[in-house]
């Protein structure tokens, strides 16, 4: 009975509380993450998801005294094996019934936006592993290739919480050191995100952005970085009623001023000059090669002063500085790639060679993620304090400035009725030399006797 109850009660106090409030186990139950037998898949899953907070990896909870109690070690690969699990359907309900209760604690006018960028996957020791290719790390200062995989993760901001959408480990048709299981069933899952994985960035980010949006994620941009500002892509974007903001490079694109066709090097030279901006050259309306308008901006490179950087945007209604501090929010999926693989053991904790036990286990990683992203931003927001936060505005929208100061200063004379001459004294002289300095517009509104002393 004792080991039975202790099941149940393997999280800790801070996370149980979360994983109530955000649903978690129901979130399992959509995606089809069940069994008929056994110890629970909510079980397994919970047992997963603690280990970083207990500072222990697999092999360590099988030799630590908890060994007798938790289940072994085919069981939690099995899970994490299993490709008719649906993980994907469980990150993007969890995530967007996050969103939901983010965006209540955000200004209807605050800018949120879709980030897209990649990232590695290391699997360097590894020889074996399903559809592991050799790649190349372009973000990396080495410029490096690895074996592994890429990590094209779409993430959602409202500049104070960033949240992970959707993802895809993207293998290699060309460089691919191992092919898909012939083991795997067709029909699942698993073998659909296994034919997914061979296919280029481009060609998944459409139906990661049309996922998204489907779930009822709100959002108005979507930002990425150089790689992907390709002419083609944002078409495609912009066409399912999204704007990009995004880095541009010279390359061969062409863009159409005054009916000719000119270079971003060109378009640099057409561009009229900004005064007064800090750190912005200059600005200009164009046309992309395929008809889409876009507005370019351009600053000054911190790396090379004597360079500068292009940011492209598609709502040319924004003002330079809007474009560029929207685009700013991308930042926070650097962020988020750097806390998974150094804090959350993104890569390192599971040592699989199926492609079903990546794509488990970086769920849960990003699980993680927006558990703590979600506790965060419930220890900083007040406004998380739920109807006592609204009903406290409400007051203080009701009491009007001028009766409040009239408030202040009648308490104050009622301090003064009941202290003696030499506080008497010392708050009325603080207190004429305070009315003395105040607009005659606010002076008017105070009582007559304290304006006449």
């Amino acid at each position: 009975m004792i080991a039975k109850n202790s099941l149940n009660n393997q999280l800790p106090n801070e996370i149980k509380s979360t994983f109530k409030e955000l649903n978690m186990l129901k979130h399992l139950r959509i995606a089809g993450i069940t069994k008929s037998f056994g110890f629970s898949c909510a079980y397994i899953f919970q047992l997963i998801f603690c280990m970083i907070f207990e500072n222990k990896n697999w092999f360590r909870m099988l030799e630590s005294k908890k060994a007798t109690d938790i289940p072994a070690k085919d069981t939690v690969y099995r899970f994490l094996n299993q490709s008719t699990f649906n993980w994907r359907r469980f990150l993007l309900s969890l995530v967007a019934s996050v969103i939901g209760k983010v965006s209540k604690l955000t200004r209807h006018d605050r800018p949120k936006v879709l980030i897209l960028d990649d990232s590695s996957y290391d699997r360097n020791r590894s020889k074996h592993v399903e559809l592991l290719a050799r790649c190349f790390d372009h973000a990396s200062q080495k410029m490096r290739f690895y074996k592994g995989f890429r990590m094209l993760t779409l993430g959602w901001s409202d500049g104070a919480t960033f949240l992970p959408v959707d993802f895809s480990l993207l293998s290699s048709k060309k460089s691919q050191i191992n092919g898909i299981s012939e083991n795997i069933d067709k029909r699942s899952s698993g073998y659909k995100r296994r034919k997914e994985a061979l296919q280029t960035a481009p060609e998944q980010i459409p139906g990661m952005i049309a996922r998204a949006m489907n779930s009822g994620i709100d959002a108005s941009y979507v930002l990425m970085d150089s790689w992907f500002t390709q002419q083609p892509l944002i078409k495609e974007i912009t066409e399912q009623g999204l704007d990009v903001i995004g880095m541009v490079k010279k390359l061969k694109q062409r863009y159409f001023v005054d009916g000719k066709r000119v270079s971003l090097d060109e378009l640099y030279r057409l561009a009229k000059p900004t005064s007064g901006k800090k750190g912005i050259l200059r600005s200009i309306h164009t046309t992309q090669a395929n008809g889409v308008p876009i507005k370019v901006v351009f600053v000054r490179n911190r790396n090379k002063k004597s360079d500068w950087l292009a940011i492209l945007s598609t709502d040319c209604t924004l003002s330079d500085q809007e474009i560029i501090r929207i685009y700013g929010m991308r930042w926070d999926i650097e962020v988020f790639f750097k806390t998974t693989k150094s804090l959350l053991k993104l890569q390192k904790e599971f040592q699989s060679r199926s492609y079903d036990a990546l794509i488990s286990h970086t769920t849960i990683v990003f699980a993680r993620y927006i558990v703590l992203s979600w506790q965060n931003r419930c220890s900083v927001d007040d406004r998380t304090l739920g109807g006592m936060f609204y009903e406290l505005c409400d007051e203080i929208d009701d009491l009007d400035w001028a009766v409040a100061l009239q408030q202040l200063v009648e308490i104050l004379e009622d301090t003064l009725d009941k202290s003696n001459k030499k506080i008497q004294q010392l708050i009325k002289s603080q207190l004429q030399q305070w009315i003395a300095g105040l607009p005659n517009y606010i002076k008017v509104y105070l009582p007559v006797s304290v304006c006449e002393s």
